[in-house]
């Protein structure tokens, strides 16, 4: 298992769904459990500010459930960040997929009950949580389409396949978020629970920080959450489970 950095040299990456917050059956059904933003903001208080969410999901969405307790936020896997409470959005110039692929995205999901379609600002994702037997037809269909243009990736996360630019990922969000104040100079710790989390933390690592990922080290979300609590109770890093 990574080292801890020392909490007063140390940045914290925290990546959303499925580490901070419960998965739920639908993206807009999630909820954020009572006391998680205060803890957020006591650890950022007591990080001098380095703390951050990093998340495929757009920082609207970030706002709409966490107010601004992380203060930093990288949305769109890195392709959106804002790099403090109240700054501007600064967006790298990516393309948004096709739109005969959305509409393709559309009638895959409609012949399938139970999948969604969820939208994003240069991509997108079907969830497959309530359909599936959709999985590998999912996965064939969207691989055809991606033979057709170069510029896109598909990536499999937690009952879904997500279809995004080359360029976004959470590894160049922590990079982007490291490079400036008070994130500089400190070393990132950063959680998360998918696939597409292991960017991120392979970027922690390289620069001297550690990457967990959820149910390795902390089981699930609440054990996540258990050790942010203790850890901004003691204004130093409580024990890991």
């Amino acid at each position: 298992m990574d080292t801890l950095p020392p909490f007063h040299r140390a940045a914290l990456l925290l990546d959303m769904d499925g580490t901070l917050i419960d998965l739920a059956p639908a993206p807009d059904a999630v909820t954020v459990p009572s006391g998680l933003p205060d803890t957020l903001i006591a650890l950022r208080k007591a990080l001098g500010g380095a703390l951050a969410i990093v998340t495929g999901r757009p920082i609207e969405t970030v706002d709409r459930l966490f107010g601004d307790a992380p203060g930093a936020v990288a949305g769109e896997h890195g392709g959106a960040i804002r790099h403090a409470a109240g700054a501007a959005i600064e967006r790298v110039d990516l393309p948004p997929p096709p739109a005969h692929w959305l509409a393709a995205a559309e009638t895959l999901v409609q012949s399938h009950p139970g999948a969604l379609l969820e939208r994003k600002a240069r991509g997108f994702a079907l969830h497959y949580r309530g359909a599936p037997e959709a999985r590998d037809v999912f996965h064939s269909a969207l691989t055809a389409l991606l033979a057709t243009a170069p510029g896109f990736e598909l990536h499999p996360a937690h009952m879904l396949w997500e279809v995004r630019p080359l360029g976004a990922d959470k590894g160049r969000a922590v990079a982007a978020l490291m490079q400036r104040p008070p994130f500089a100079g400190r070393l990132p710790i950063f959680i998360g629970d998918d696939v597409t989390d292991e960017d991120g933390m392979r970027e922690a690592r390289k620069r001297g920080g550690a990457g967990y990922r959820v149910d390795a080290v902390f089981r699930d979300p609440d054990g996540v959450r258990s050790w942010l609590h203790r850890s901004a109770e003691l204004g130093d890093w409580g024990p890991l489970p």
